[in-house]
């Protein structure tokens, strides 16, 4: 399976902030904010990800990401001229993504919880037998979000997915509380479909638009994140505060790292003690340093 980041976007909520670099290399506590979405796909198991972004932050988000492998995983490239809408990063990036299912997430979206690859793993299970899968994440608002309705009444699938009715962009009266998040997991072809997708009123090609495309063709399944799990896009001043909160307090509270893309790829057998220590010797005398030094040395377990 392939793996795509969309950290495109001008990200002008963020103004000034982001007038001279990239919303996802803005800080989330401790780390760049792109080390967030890039640990849930590792998390997942997907080791090709292509990183969309624009022709001016692409430079600099490889300049700290480099092609991968001090995470053990192998890091594309590619250049969304101007943003058209989510459903764009499936026609850049056809060529990577090629004949396989795809995962996609949004670059400033933020994951976590206990059981969190449980989840991406049913999802990307689905996705390779034919089926799309969505995320769904209870929320006060929703008529701001991309809006799903499904049966209450069946326990789901075997995997734990549920049955989804219907999808809405932003809907004026929604049929549920649960928006759909920024992380999709697409069967082959999802490149093929998404060139299907016409613009909406906004002139963008709405990922809503694919995952009713799904939903018509009875292969459209979700993952509800419930409690336990947290759900964050960190692309406004009061999001990105909570989110550095969020970061901070867990850590705290535990006395380790999370979303530690070396420690991950390290405990999923990735890379070895050596590139382990090559990096931790990268970050210096840093938190973030010692936490993977921390790890090297036996001192946190998985």
């Amino acid at each position: 399976m392939k793996g795509i980041i969309l950290a495109g976007g001008s990200g002008t909520r963020l103004y000034p902030l982001t007038m001279v670099t990239s919303k996802q290399l803005l800080p989330v506590y401790n780390k760049p904010m792109i080390y967030y979405p890039l640990s849930t796909l590792m998390l997942a198991k997907i080791r090709d990800i292509l990183i969309i972004s624009t022709p001016e932050d692409t430079p600099r988000i490889k300049q700290l990401l480099g092609d991968g492998s001090a995470f053990g995983v192998n890091l594309s490239y590619a250049v969304q001229e101007k943003p058209e809408g989510i459903a764009q990063a499936f026609l850049i990036g056809k060529e990577f993504i090629g004949d396989d299912p795809c995962a996609m997430i949004l670059g400033d979206n933020i994951f976590y919880g206990n059981g969190l690859g449980h989840k991406l793993h049913d999802a990307k299970v689905m996705a390779e037998k034919g089926q799309a899968c969505v995320f769904g994440y209870y929320v006060e608002d929703p008529k701001r979000f991309g809006v799903m309705e499904f049966s209450r009444h069946e326990k789901g699938t075997e995997n734990g997915s549920v049955t989804v009715l219907s999808v809405e962009e932003k809907p004026k009266e929604p049929k549920s509380n649960y928006a759909i998040v920024g992380l999709y997991f697409y069967p082959a072809g999802v490149s093929e479909k998404a060139a299907q997708v016409k613009p909406s009123k906004r002139g963008e090609l709405e990922i809503t638009t694919l995952n009713d495309m799904y939903l018509q063709e009875g292969r459209l399944g979700a993952q509800l994140l419930g409690r336990g799990f947290t759900w964050m896009d960190a692309g406004t001043f009061d999001s990105l505060r909570k989110a550095t909160n969020f970061v901070c307090m867990i850590e705290q509270y535990q006395g380790m790292t999370i979303s530690a893309p070396e420690e991950i790829a390290y405990w999923s057998g990735w890379i070895d003690a050596a590139k382990l220590q090559e990096s931790a010797k990268r970050y210096g005398k840093s938190p973030y340093g010692e936490h993977l030094k921390a790890v090297l040395e036996g001192k946190i377990i998985l």
